[in-house]
C-alpha cells in the first residue's frame, strides 16, 4: 500500500473523528497506485457543504455542486459530499445534483474506471475494476460510453487526453464510442477544447495523443486545417521527405524538444498551408508547395481565433509559422541575420531553432547540419551589434550638440545614415567613433 502524507491522514482524520465518512478520490487515487505526482487532492464525503465547513471555518464553497475547497498548507484540498446527477442537456454539465448516500453511487457517475477508484487511508473502494485497468494500462467508461459521453462530451477528449499523459490505450467499446459520437465535441466551447489540446500537445506522447485525435473522427471538428494534411503526399523526386504533411507534422511533435505548449502548437501547424500551395507537375513528377508558409500563416491566425488563444501566444504562434522557412547559408551577410532576429523577435529565437530541429528529423533528416550549426554561432555573434537607432551609443542629443541643431528630422536623418555605417559594418558601436563621425557631418 502507498504512504500519505501527514496533512492529508490529517486531513481524512478530522472527518473521521466527527464520525463521517471521507474518500480520496480521482486522479489522486490513480497517481498514487501507479506512483505519479499529485497536484490535485479531491475528495468525496457524506457531509454536507455546511457540516463541512464547520469542520474547516476557513474553506469556503460557490458552486452548484457542493464542493468545499479547504486551504491545506497552501494547497487546496477539495471535498465534494457524494452525489447523483441528473440529465445533461447540453452535453457539459448535469441539469441537477442530488446528494447521494455511498461512495458507490458516486463512483457511478465518474467517467473513466481509473477516475472511480476511492481510498479512506485504509481500504480501496474499486465497482468498476479500475485497478485491473490501470495494471493493462486501459482507458474504459464507467458503465455505458454511450451514456457517459453524452452526458459531457468534453469526456471524448479526456479519453485521449489521458492516452497521452500516462501512455495507456483506449479499450475496444470505449474506442468505439468515441468514435461514434465525435460530433459532439462541438457542442463543448472552444476554450475548454484548447484546455484538453494543449494537455495532449504538453504530455508525455504528444504524437500518439494527436493520432488519436485523427484516427477517432476528432480531429476534424477540432483542427481540420491539420487533419486534412494526412491526405497532402510529399514524396517526390528532388524531395527529402518521407511523409505525407499530416505524417510530417505529428512526427515533428514527436521530436520538439521544446515544454512550450505553443512551441509545440507551432510545431504541429508549420506547414498546413500545404494543403492549399500542393501542386504536381504532371510531366515530372516534382511536388511543389510554393508560398505555404504565407498561406500557413493565414490559416494559423484563425486557429489562434478559434482556440481564444492569448494575444502573446497568438503572435508567438504566427511568428513561428510564419518565418519556419528561414535561410540557412554561408553566405549570408550579418545584416541578413540580423533582419531574421528581427523579424522573429529574440525571445522566440530559441523555439524557432527547436522548430528547426524537430522539422528536419520529423522529414527524416538529421537534427542538424554544418550550416544550421555555423548559423546558432552567427545568431550569438551579431546580437554584439546593435538592432536599431536607439542601441547606439550616440543619440540625438550628441547629434544638436556637436552641429548645433534643433530637433526635427535631421537629427533623424544623420542617426539614420549613422546606424547604416555600423549595419554595414564600416563602423564600429564605440561612442567616441560615433562623435567623430558625427562631427564629419559638420564638415560637409
Amino acid at each position: 500500500m502507498f504512504k500519505l502524507t501527514s496533512e492529508v491522514l490529517k486531513f481524512l482524520g478530522t472527518f473521521k473523528k466527527n464520525k463521517y465518512q471521507i474518500y480520496i478520490v480521482g486522479g489522486a487515487v490513480r497517481n498514487l497506485l501507479i506512483d505519479r505526482k499529485i497536484d490535485n487532492w479531491d475528495f468525496a464525503t457524506n457531509a454536507t457543504p455546511e457540516e463541512i465547513l464547520k469542520l474547516f471555518p476557513d474553506g469556503f464553497y460557490n458552486n452548484k455542486y457542493g464542493t468545499v475547497t479547504v486551504p491545506v498548507d497552501k494547497i487546496p484540498f477539495e471535498v465534494t459530499p457524494f452525489r447523483k446527477e441528473g440529465e445533461y442537456k447540453d452535453q457539459r454539465h448535469p441539469d441537477k445534483v442530488e446528494w447521494a448516500k455511498t461512495i458507490e453511487e458516486d463512483l457511478s457517475r465518474r467517467d473513466f474506471t481509473i477516475n472511480a477508484i476511492a481510498f479512506d487511508g485504509k481500504n480501496i473502494v474499486d465497482p468498476y475494476g479500475g485497478q485491473d485497468h490501470l495494471k493493462k494500462k486501459l482507458i474504459a467508461a464507467v458503465g455505458d460510453p454511450d451514456k457517459r459521453f453524452n452526458e459531457d462530451a468534453l469526456r471524448l477528449m479526456r479519453a485521449i487526453r489521458l492516452t497521452s499523459e500516462l501512455g495507456f490505450l483506449i479499450e475496444e467499446d470505449t474506442r468505439q464510442s468515441i468514435q461514434k459520437n465525435a460530433e459532439l465535441i462541438s457542442k463543448i466551447s472552444w476554450e475548454r477544447i484548447r484546455d484538453e489540446l494543449f494537455k495532449i500537445i504538453e504530455g508525455n506522447h504528444p504524437s500518439e495523443g494527436v493520432l488519436f485525435l485523427r484516427n477517432l473522427g476528432l480531429l476534424t471538428f477540432i483542427l481540420p486545417e491539420l487533419d486534412i494534411c494526412f491526405i497532402i503526399p510529399q514524396k517526390s523526386p528532388k524531395r527529402h521527405h518521407i511523409y505525407d504533411v499530416g505524417t510530417h507534422l505529428v512526427m515533428a511533435l514527436k521530436h520538439c524538444p521544446s515544454k512550450d505548449v505553443i512551441t509545440r502548437l507551432a510545431t504541429l501547424l508549420h506547414d498546413v498551408g500545404k494543403s492549399t500551395t500542393f501542386r504536381r507537375d504532371d510531366t515530372t513528377g516534382l511536388i511543389t508547395f510554393y508560398n505555404h508558409e504565407v498561406a500557413g500563416t493565414y490559416q494559423v491566425k484563425k486557429i489562434a481565433d478559434r482556440l481564444r488563444l492569448s494575444k502573446n501566444q497568438k503572435d508567438k504562434l504566427v511568428k513561428l509559422v510564419q518565418f519556419h522557412q528561414f535561410t540557412v547559408s554561408e553566405l549570408q551577410t550579418d545584416k541578413a541575420v540580423r533582419r531574421f532576429i528581427t523579424n522573429i523577435g529574440k525571445d522566440y529565437l530559441q523555439d524557432m531553432l527547436d522548430l528547426r530541429h524537430s522539422d528536419r528529423v520529423g522529414s527524416g533528416a538529421k537534427p542538424s547540419s554544418w550550416r544550421l550549426e555555423l548559423f546558432k554561432k552567427r545568431l550569438a555573434e551579431v546580437q554584439k551589434e546593435p538592432f536599431k537607432i536607439a542601441d547606439l551609443k550616440v543619440d540625438g542629443h550628441d547629434v544638436m550638440k556637436i552641429l548645433k541643431l534643433k530637433p526635427g528630422k535631421e537629427v533623424g536623418e544623420i542617426l539614420k545614415k549613422i546606424f547604416n555605417d555600423v549595419e554595414e559594418g564600416r563602423l564600429k558601436n564605440d561612442k567616441e567613433l560615433l562623435l567623430k563621425r558625427i562631427a564629419e557631418f559638420k564638415k560637409n
